[in-house]
């Protein structure tokens, strides 16, 4: 209750301005509980107290800025100054070494879930610098799941009003599952919608290998 309080007078003293500068300093990895106040601020648009298209904006903005600050710090500087300076953003060997865990595990997806991870979000703009990820990659990964991270955490609080506190909650405690069965049933739509043009696309390219062989056998026997 005590952040909350806090969250509430940094909105009554700042207002907008405490989206931005908030998830940017988070990204940089100095504590800033982004979620709890993206649901608080989805809960004042709710009260008609902010906008909701003005919060998405600013936070979207704040967290792609503070993302692509890392990334940049982690593709010039490299892990020699992470392992040197990383204790003075709260990046400590066994964040990197956990963060490096999930990288081989899931790859450059790891950057788009990885907002919903506790403890590897802040630190996913740096690894991708590190191991010189395209930054054309990065971004879409980084961007795509920045405005997905912050419609999800606004829209708690947007949607359900005065019930925020404990929707938010019930998401911290299965946030991966719940993200994991939402893009599941999205591939499984996608699937459903464009099964006739998917299955004619897998019948030209098995008639197309078919042609190959027996180009390839008759060019043999010659």
């Amino acid at each position: 209750m005590e952040m909350l309080k806090w969250i509430q007078e940094l909105f009554a003293n700042y207002g907008y301005s405490v989206l931005f500068f908030g998830l940017l300093l988070e990204f940089v990895a100095l504590p800033f509980p982004g979620e709890t106040t993206m649901a608080y601020a989805g809960f004042l648009s709710f009260a008609g107290r902010l906008d909701f298209v003005t919060l998405v904006a600013v936070a979207f903005v704040g967290t792609t800025a503070g993302m692509t600050i890392t990334y940049f710090v982690g593709l010039k500087a490299g892990m020699p100054f992470i392992q040197r300076y990383g204790k003075w953003f709260l990046f400590s060997p066994a964040k990197l070494t956990k963060t490096q865990r999930w990288f081989e595990k899931y790859g450059s997806i790891l950057i788009f879930i990885g907002y919903f991870i506790p403890g590897v979000r802040h630190f996913t703009g740096y690894f991708a610098g590190i191991i010189a990820l395209p930054f054309r990659k990065f971004a879409w990964y980084a961007y795509s799941g920045a405005i997905f991270w912050v419609l999800l955490f606004l829209g708690i609080g947007r949607i359900f009003g005065p019930q925020w506190m404990g929707i938010f909650h019930l998401f911290e405690l299965y946030a991966l599952w719940i993200i994991s069965g939402g893009a599941a049933l999205i591939v499984l739509f996608f699937l459903y919608r464009y099964r006739l043009a998917i299955s004619a696309r897998l019948k030209r390219n098995k008639a197309g290998t078919k042609l190959e062989t027996k180009v390839k056998e008759t060019s043999k026997d010659r």
